[in-house]
């Protein structure tokens, strides 16, 4: 089961780092990843495979909201299915 993880917000160092180490924690893969930063700003855009996690999915979603707070950046994370209805073109 794949899901798509959005980062945004001021650039900083750490984020990848601590995105990925959450990740990591619960078991869950990074298919890909690809990261810009723009005037300063950082974006980022991971694909996941949540298949063997540790946790329900809406705990890592949880998770991942808790840890954007605490480093200060915007984390969303969308199930593979749902992200790819809403952004059809």
């Amino acid at each position: 089961m794949r899901a798509i993880v959005t980062v945004i917000g001021r650039d900083r160092v750490g984020i990848i780092a601590s995105v990925c180490s959450l990740l990591s924690q619960h078991n869950v893969n990074v298919l890909d990843i690809s990261q810009t930063i723009i005037d300063g700003f950082f974006n980022m855009m991971m694909i996941v495979d949540y298949s063997n996690a540790d946790k329900e999915f809406g705990e890592i979603v949880d998770d991942l909201d808790k840890l954007g707070e605490e480093i200060g950046v915007r984390i969303r994370c969308q199930r593979e299915e749902i992200f790819t209805k809403m952004h059809r073109v």
